[in-house]
């Protein structure tokens, strides 16, 4: 059975005529094979229920990231806040004769925690996870 074709002539821009020809070697398909695929689906009856289904779908993983990123961020607060309401009452003021040597210790201790921190975001294991609250 022979398929009958009518010849169009058209012209396009060349870049995406360059598309067009990456696309048709990375698929190995003709030009024309994609040209007559993108038109029928352009045309399609149900061509925006498909699109409206792929930015549902998209909408959709987009709200779990977002959700996700609610809650480290409500957790990396509440850890914050509970640091400093601890260490504000736990945390003696200094006596005017060692503040020079606390500043040094403060100093040492910043870049250990410097240290420590770039250790541990390296290592891939987040705060979330030790506490059973990684999403994925």
């Amino acid at each position: 059975m022979t398929v009958v074709r009518e010849k169009s002539s058209f012209r396009l821009p060349p870049d995406l005529v360059r598309q067009l020809d990456g696309f048709a070697r990375a698929k190995k398909v003709s030009r024309t094979a994609v040209v007559e695929a993108a038109l029928a689906s352009y045309l399609s009856p149900d061509g925006a229920d498909r699109l409206e289904a792929a930015v549902s779908r998209r909408l959709d993983r987009v709200t779990r990231q977002v959700a996700r990123l609610a809650l480290h961020v409500d957790l990396s607060n509440e850890a914050l806040s509970l640091f400093v309401r601890s260490w504000l009452s736990n945390t003696a003021p200094v006596p005017e004769s060692a503040v020079k040597a606390a500043q040094a210790m403060g100093a040492e201790r910043w870049e250990r925690f410097v240290s420590t921190l770039y250790d541990r975001m390296e290592s891939g294991i987040r705060l979330a996870q030790e506490v059973g609250l990684d999403i994925e």
